[in-house]
């Protein structure tokens, strides 16, 4: 029957491009790309042309770890290769000797956590070394003593890991910056500036991943790194949210703020990290920035990190931020008319550069594994590319080499790390229980916990007074008589809790762990007593009840407040756990929890000779108690030795000489709200940090006070008159002029006094620091480097970094407060910075990817050019070069470019410099850059792979063909007979084979197996066109198949195809619907239905609709359906490509009365795009929704069932179903569909022809 719906010529949108159906020609189905980043090994290395016989390539030691790890990924179907992108565990590959794989584990302050189960989160240890949190340590303001714990800790993570040698990727540390003392991870933290969080987070790295301290691999570690580090969670992550949804919700929130301030401030650290230490792993963040989601932001993946900083390794989502994309963040990216969906977010992510996804904690049932997958046939637009199997192909090369620098790979039983492990202990005894009797609490890292604490504590005041035995003087340290009667009350909670808080990201102690745990009570008793065997030493809780955390600490024990009197001292312990903040929740005000700052006051009250000692996740307000103390002492989170670190200081064993590596405010009014990112003050804000907040504070950033004194002299510049481009030097003299050995801090900072106040400049920069211990009397001469360079500020006008011209002060200081500058010179710079190279980058691709949308890749066939794109970053941060696709800026006048290859024959470089494949196997390409005198490099890998170069149909070429492309449809015109099918290969080395089609509708395939024993496959189907049907007879028309039949619920009549539907249902593995009827649609169509109900869907799970269907668990179907208690328009897609169904439900749009008992439906393909509509009148159609599927060989059709429902009294009569179906047919000069315009130019790239392998067509 003829509708008056159907028009001659239709126009529909897919993604925002508008298209005339009739001039759209066939789009081949991609499914099978590549690529890569690669970093090369010892290059003393002897290399040959291949793998020794036998030894595939990822095995062989004499090819570097990028070589392998391409090689390997090379060797992986796409199901395999999605599989190995996931975290918490990645799949073993037995084919291939791959083992099960734990990316997320954790090692914050001591080996904590490890993946040990196959999915969800990472499972926490028993009894192994807790050390004192990174806020502690970042009041050491020690990067030595970093990386001395940091060697300890990856020490003890090889002792743990399964075989000593997996699950060795670590996401700690968190490097974000203390901005906001209300975030609840401020613990996890070092410190709100980035110079001193760089320069103690690359020690951790360095320690960790078996460096030195300049961060180059240790020689006892035979070139293998011992772990890998994850610096988090980039970018610009300081709230967590206590309100789903929320403006500080971290899974929904955005971080706005100018590019100044992420440059100079929250990404600062990460660049300086990357630098200093080349960590392994960046782990992006929940957040937002600027509106666009971390793990799918491009700007700060790659146009930073990876083209700007100079990141080599790969990147981790946090757990779960791809999936927070769709469900917290809801993000539309530029350009896009909808929000994006479940499998449309990983490609997005992944394509930004998100190479792992991190699929527990916030999960649902999509990741990587299982939608990478089916998004890589789909031509999803994304901010870099059309994306493709090639993303996936880079990232698993970064990941693979990762592992294969950790040495699993290769006999792991003679690599150093590991028989260092098994040498302390034997392999397989450790197991994660209380039967490990805490082994590894060895007496070494038990001290390396006490130094840490020790180190860690900052003398926040000490006054002079009257002590109990009736002298003057300094309340600390304790003087403890030898003999005689001394009494010393330990009043509060946290002094000697039943389990002591550790911090966030802590092991579990057992009955073995506990006992290496000293409390701060038990820590002074003992200290005390070994001085003064006789001397009386008490612990009071100070609280009513039996409080077990911070939050009920509510009222204060006034026997514990009376005792107090009688006692020569008195130490108040006060604390927050994580009833105060924590990870999933931040703090309201900086009030010390419950009545703890009420204890404080009336114990002073009591007792003239208390000192407050907090143990904190950082500053609270201490204006209620700190005048009524003459002692206070601060850290954060102390680790499991904490009290004999407090011991250590209040009796003097250890001179205090820690420094706050924050600004301790006064109020929490002072701040501005805590989602609001900007730095620099503005009407309604302070501004934040010591670099910009003009208030009075309580402790200035860099305060912390010694039991001895110093003298700072003879402060000497060797250049006061600069340029741009200069590195000065300051030296002073420091005299320890007290009574006790201890250790200055020598705190060097740099201020713009003249700059005008509309440039908004810092009031100051810390830009060195040093410190130095002296016995009393004892000077040492301290001199610090200053780069001019590093004095930049970045010019969002010109896009760069620019030096200012003027005068700066060079402030050798106590603390960042001015009046605690003890000398001052000044220094003027003229002239600007001489650009020159600092990052160079690589983006290599073969002629004809840009149109086709490929970005990068690692796979080559033979015989073409590889195109480097490289990306030059100067050292003011500008981009030169290929930057992204369609936005390259010519390289300077007298910039040179230079290309090496480490194995010329299997790919060449000319002298002209340009780059050819020649042969199967790998090899590292070398890229160098020089201008005005400076030179760096980068390399990348090509993994060269025997691939057809033609595809023929009866003789004639099939001009759509490329080697990436694994798939074909052609439309065969009636009465013409069965297609035959050819091949030819450019390897005379390779073998080929063709299975020819044994009808229409069939399939041929070509096989080609390369020297490596790779095979590929090439698919070509065949198909008649597809035709319409007016349902006018009595039965369907010869062109249609039934999926399971039954005849009883269908039959055509009056003009019309009626279905009665039964339960069955096509989801998951259930695919027992009935009455699917199908027929061959290749190429492109538009397909069309008017449905009429006998009422409107109204019992559970009644559906009838068109459907796009290759089989059972691989279609899209568009349907009126009953589900949710409501009629709605609902579109499905399913798909199976990563082993297992995954059903998306894409949409749903409740009719109510929108709708009678009649719709038409409408869907659209043009390649693998989708577009679908509906009508209520036949004549105006809405748009649906428009998605990508992965369907080969599809077919179209119609259907009606009533999945999970029994309910038979509906029944649905399909007035019509037609179908256009175009593209250029067998035996009109094209052998297939063409690739559209913006994919031209793919079949004539160049292409270094040798003698073709032939195949004989059988």
């Amino acid at each position: 029957m003829r509708d008056d719906g159907e028009a001659g010529a239709w126009k529909v949108t897919i993604l925002g491009l508008r298209v005339n159906l009739r001039i759209v020609v066939t789009i081949a189905a991609v499914a099978g790309l590549a690529v890569l980043y690669g970093t090369v090994g010892a290059s003393g290395r002897t290399r040959g042309a291949h793998a020794a016989s036998g030894t595939p390539i990822y095995l062989d030691r004499s090819y570097s770890p990028a070589e392998r790890a391409a090689d390997l990924v090379s060797r992986m179907t796409l199901a395999e290769k999605a599989s190995q992108m996931v975290s918490s565990q990645a799949p073993a590959i037995p084919r291939l000797g791959l083992p099960a794989y734990g990316w997320w584990n954790e090692a914050l302050h001591g080996v904590s956590r490890l993946q040990l189960a196959p999915t969800g989160n990472a499972t926490v240890l028993n009894n192994t070394t807790s050390y004192p949190i990174s806020l502690a340590l970042g009041s050491s303001w020690d990067p030595a003593l970093m990386y001395r714990e940091a060697t300890m800790i990856s020490d003890e993570a090889r002792d743990v890991v399964p075989q000593n040698s997996l699950n060795l990727d670590f996401y700690s540390p968190t490097v974000n910056l203390g901005r906001d003392p209300r975030w609840g991870r401020n613990d996890e933290i070092f410190s709100e500036d980035p110079l001193l969080t760089a320069a103690i987070a690359s020690q951790f790295v360095n320690g960790m991943e078996g460096k030195d301290q300049h961060g180059d691999l240790l020689p006892q570690g035979g070139g293998y790194l011992k772990t890998i580090t994850t610096i988090k969670h980039y970018a610009a992550n300081n709230t967590e949210g206590d309100q789903i949804g929320g403006p500080t919700d971290r899974l929904s929130g955005t971080s706005n703020m100018d590019e100044r301030t992420l440059r100079e401030y929250y990404t600062a650290q990460f660049k300086q990290i990357i630098r200093q230490s080349h960590p392994g792993s960046i782990m992006s963040a929940y957040n937002s920035v600027n509106n666009i989601p971390s793990p799918a932001n491009v700007h700060l993946i790659d146009t930073l990190a990876r083209q700007t900083f100079g990141f080599n390794g790969y990147f981790t989502s946090d757990c779960d931020a791809v999936y927070e994309i769709v469900h917290g963040h809801h993000w539309q990216p530029p350009g896009w008319s909808r929000p994006v969906n479940n499998t449309e977010r990983s490609a997005l992510a992944n394509a930004a550069g998100e190479d792992l996804n991190c699929d527990a904690g916030y999960a649902d049932s999509f990741n990587y594994a299982n939608s990478l997958p089916t998004a890589a046939g789909q031509e999803i637009p994304t901010q870099t590319d059309v994306f493709n199997v090639n993303d996936m192909d880079t990232s698993l090369v970064r990941l693979f080499t990762a592992r294969m620098r950790l040495g699993e790979f290769d006999d792991v039983a003679s690599e150093p790390w590991v028989k260092a492990a098994r040498a302390r202990l034997a392999p397989g005894s450790w197991t994660n229980s209380d039967a490990n009797n805490a082994v590894t609490e060895t007496p070494a890292r038990l001290a390396v916990a006490r130094a840490v604490g020790d180190r860690s504590l900052v003398l926040l005041k000490n006054a002079t007074g009257t002590r109990a035995n009736g002298t003057v003087g300094k309340v600390l340290p304790i003087a403890v008589p030898t003999s005689g009667p001394f009494r010393v009350a330990v009043i509060g909670y946290f002094a000697n809790p039943a389990s002591m808080y550790l911090g966030g990201y802590s092991s579990v102690q057992g009955a073995p762990g506990t006992a290496n745990e000293v409390t701060p009570y038990q820590g002074i008793k003992r200290a005390i007593q070994a001085i003064n065997p006789s001397a009386v030493v008490d612990f009071y809780n100070g609280f009513t009840g039996n409080p077990t955390s911070a939050a009920q600490l509510t009222s204060v024990d006034p026997a514990a407040v009376n005792a107090a009197a009688g006692y020569n001292d008195v130490i108040a312990y006060v604390g927050t756990d994580d009833s105060t903040a924590s990870e999933f929740s931040d703090r309201t005000d900086l009030a010390l929890p419950g009545a703890q700052a009420q204890l404080i006051g009336e114990l002073a009250a009591k007792n003239p000779n208390t000192v407050a000692v907090m143990e904190t996740i950082g500053q609270v307000d201490v204006g209620s108690f700190e005048g009524s103390v003459p002692a206070l002492l601060w850290s954060s989170y102390n680790g499991q030795r904490k009290g004999d670190a407090v011991a250590d200081v209040l009796l003097g064993k250890y001179d205090p000489s820690g420094h706050l590596p924050f600004t301790w405010y006064q109020s929490v009014n002072q701040l501005p709200a805590l989602d609001d990112y900007s730095i620099r003050p503005n009407a309604t804000s302070q501004g934040r940090t010591y670099m910009y907040f003009r208030g009075p504070v309580s402790y200035p950033f860099g305060y912390g006070l010694t039991y001895s004194s110093f003298k700072t002299s003879d402060m000497q510049i060797d250049s006061s008159h600069l340029n741009a481009d200069d590195t000065f030097h300051v030296s002073v003299e420091v005299t320890n002029t007290g009574t006790v050995t201890g250790r200055d801090l020598v705190q060097l900072y740099i201020s713009t006094p003249d700059a005008p106040a509309s440039l908004q400049r810092p009031v100051k920069r810390l830009e060195g620091f040093r410190q130095v211990t002296l016995a009393p009397g004892q000077s040492k001469l301290v001199t610090l480097a200053v780069k001019v360079p590093d004095l930049a500020f970045f010019d969002e006008n010109l896009n760069r970094y620019v030096v200012d011209d003027g005068r700066y002060g060079v402030q050798i200081s106590s603390s960042a407060a001015d009046s605690d500058i003890l000398r001052q010179r000044f220094v003027t710079v003229t002239g600007s910075l001489t650009p020159v190279p600092s990052v160079l980058s690589a983006k290599p691709v073969m002629p004809g990817d840009a149109a086709r949308g490929v970005q990068s890749r690692v796979m080559f066939p033979e015989g073409v050019a590889v195109l480097p794109q490289l990306t030059v970053s100067m050292n003011d941060e500008s981009l030169y070069g290929y930057i992204s696709a369609h936005n390259s800026k010519p390289l300077p006048a007298g910039m040179q470019l230079g290309f090496t290859s480490d194995r010329p024959s299997v790919v060449s470089v000319a002298p002209d410099g340009s780059i050819h494949t020649l042969r199967n196997g790998v090899a590292t390409v070398t890229a160098t850059v020089s201008y005005h005198g400076a030179r760096t490099a980068t390399q990348f890998v090509v993994r060269v792979l025997s691939e057809p170069d033609r595809i023929t149909i009866d003789g004639r070429p099939l001009r759509a063909f490329d080697p990436d492309v694994h798939s074909y449809d052609v439309i065969v015109p009636d009465g013409a007979t069965v297609p035959r099918v050819g091949a030819d290969s450019p390897d005379r080395g390779a073998t080929l084979a063709v299975r020819q089609a044994a009808g229409v509708p069939g399939s041929a395939t070509v096989t080609e197996t390369g020297p490596d024993g790779i095979t590929l496959t090439y698919t070509v189907y065949f198909a008649r066109r597809a035709r319409s049907d007016e349902f006018s007879g009595t039965a369907v028309g010869p062109q249609w198949t039934w999926i399971r039949q039954d005849p009883a619920n269908e039959h055509v009549s009056g003009g019309s195809l009626v279905i009665t539907p039964e339960t069955g249902d096509l989801a998951g593995t259930t695919n027992n619907a009935r009455n699917i009827l199908v027929q061959p649609a290749l190429g492109n169509w538009a397909i069309q239905s008017k449905l009429t109900f006998s009422s409107a869907p109204h019992a559970a799970t009644q559906q009838a609709g068109i459907i796009a269907y290759q089989d059972d668990d691989n279609y899209l179907k568009l349907d009126w359906e009953y589900s949710s208690g409501a009629a709605r328009l609902s579109e499905t897609t399913e798909d199976s490509l990563s082993g297992t169904p995954v059903t998306q439900l894409l949409t749903t749009i409740p009719t109510g009365s929108l709708l009678g008992n009649t719709v038409w439906l409408r869907m659209v393909k043009v390649g693998p795009r989708y577009a679908t509509y509906y009508s209520a009148d036949g004549t105006h159609y809405t748009p649906i929704y428009n998605v990508g599927a992965s369907l080969t060989n599809v077919k179209v059709g119609l259907f009606a069932f009533n999945g999970t429902g029994t309910s038979t009294d509906l029944t649905v009569a399909f007035d019509y179903f037609r179908v256009l179906n175009w593209g250029p047919t067998l035996g009109t000069g094209h052998a297939a569909a063409a690739a559209p315009a913006r994919r031209a130019g793919r079949a004539t790239r160049p292409r270094i022809r040798r003698a073709p392998r032939r195949v004989r067509r059988h």
